[in-house]
């Protein structure tokens, strides 16, 4: 930990500074977030376990499906509330497409596509300890999928390839296309890249046999000008802060009323470890070309 670093933010929030062993001995907390490394997640969730203290943490839950295996069956015996940060369920329009797919709005779901490109790659340091795109970046559509659907694939193929250099050379891809074959017979099309000029580019369509919902990005006003030169728009919000920051505030509002009431949050840890299983599967197919079954 950057102590310095931590106090200078603290001191913003009026918060206080422990080290790991402190927080987990100190009677005064009620329930844990872990938005740390990737790599202690695991680690954390089960201190959190071993406490008797609910916790929220940022997906994944491990780098490793064995890992996350394991870190789940801990928490199940523990019975303890644990929430992973698939944020996007708390998005009102995701949220609200999701409702009315449920409602049979447009009757049965033949089609999903999800379209999800960042404005801009992250730092090769980033991509390095990430765990490639699938992991890192497409494992959020990978939930939206199995949630929206109340569903899992029962197949994967995977198309795709490095556009930038440097990430090639983190053996890494930037481009995919992903198909899922539902269990219940839809079919979904995932498509994930790492760099939009236009803003960070996040649209859904649900495509059924009574008709379509869809879901267009955000952007960062809804003025819409028409003259001589054409019809114009603003870009999309630049970034998942902007894009998402309702869905940060009601994620953690989900949270906090789950560990107030003791009623299961809505998302929990086999949630995770089903999104790191369809990753998992996904980097296979990247490196065999063929479909995997799941």
């Amino acid at each position: 930990m950057n102590r310095e670093a931590a106090e200078n933010l603290a001191a913003q929030y009026s918060a206080e500074v422990l080290s790991i062993d402190e927080v987990f001995i100190n009677s005064e907390i009620d329930a844990f977030i872990i938005a740390s490394s990737t790599a202690t997640h695991a680690d954390l969730i089960e201190r959190c376990a071993q406490a008797g203290k609910p916790v929220f943490c940022e997906k994944p839950i491990d780098l490793s499906l064995d890992r996350a295996l394991s870190c789940a069956q801990i928490v199940k015996e523990s019975g303890l509330v644990c929430m992973l940060g698939f944020n996007r369920r708390f998005d009102p329009h995701m949220a609200s497409l999701k409702n009315k797919v449920d409602a049979n709005v447009i009757g049965s779901i033949q089609s999903l596509i999800i379209i999800s490109h960042d404005p801009e790659p992250p730092s090769m340091d980033y991509i390095a300890g990430s765990g490639g795109l699938f992991h890192d970046m497409m494992i959020h559509d990978f939930d939206m999928a199995c949630w929206i659907l109340n569903d899992t694939p029962s197949s994967i193929y995977v198309v795709a390839k490095a556009a930038n250099d440097d990430i090639a050379n983190q053996g890494d891809v930037d481009t995919a296309s992903v198909i899922l074959n539902m269990k219940g017979g839809a079919i979904v099309t995932i498509i994930n890249g790492r760099q939009a000029s236009f803003g960070y580019d996040q649209r859904i369509e649900a495509f059924g046999e009574k008709g379509m919902l869809q879901v267009q990005n955000a952007l960062e006003d809804n003025v819409v000008v028409s003259n001589a030169n054409g019809i114009h728009q603003a870009k999309a919000k630049y970034f998942f802060l902007e894009r998402y920051e309702n869905a940060y505030h009601n994620e953690l509002v989900h949270f906090i009323k789950s560990v107030q009431t003791g009623v299961e949050p809505s998302v929990d840890i086999s949630d995770g470890v089903l999104a790191l299983r369809i990753a998992e599967a996904a980097q296979k197919s990247l490196k065999t070309g063929n479909p995997v079954n799941l």
